[in-house]
């Protein structure tokens, strides 16, 4: 059902999400260890039907290498419209020299002057999106 007045915001098939990812390349990592969630913003590259970011040693490559199960989460908007897309699934640690030197020909490049040569990779067990209208909240009460 496509977005409309009445209905504002509407899911997004997997393809749909897939075609958004690299319209953006920031995003918010989801970890959680001993109950207690934590967020951090990352920038990142779609590689096939996983998503790659660097990191440096510290509390989220701490925390993804005890828990790998993580959500992340990528938007986008204009005047009119805004998308949100979740990715659910594993993360790891690149370890093998192959995939580190491949990784390192993508176009991925930290946003802080700071040394990040761990890369991490997240392999999807679900992906759901959704398309947001955006426009000015209805009347309360109608008159």
């Amino acid at each position: 059902m496509p977005a409309s007045d009445e209905n504002p915001i509407t899911p997004l098939s997997t393809e749909e999400c897939w075609d958004l990812l690299p319209a953006s390349d920031l995003g918010r990592l989801a970890v959680s260890v001993g109950g207690a969630p934590d967020i951090f913003p990352v920038n990142y590259v779609v590689d096939g039907r996983s998503l790659l970011f660097r990191t440096a040693e510290g509390t989220k490559l701490l925390e993804l290498t005890i828990n790998s199960t993580v959500a992340f989460e990528a938007d986008g908007w204009d005047d009119d419209t805004a998308w949100s897309v979740v990715v659910r699934g594993g993360a790891r640690v690149l370890e093998l020299q192959d995939e580190i030197f491949r990784a390192d020909t993508l176009p991925l490049r930290p946003w802080t002057p700071t040394l990040k040569y761990r890369y991490v990779r997240i392999t999807p067990d679900v992906v759901t999106g959704r398309r947001i209208i955006r426009g000015e909240e209805p009347d309360r009460y109608l008159v």
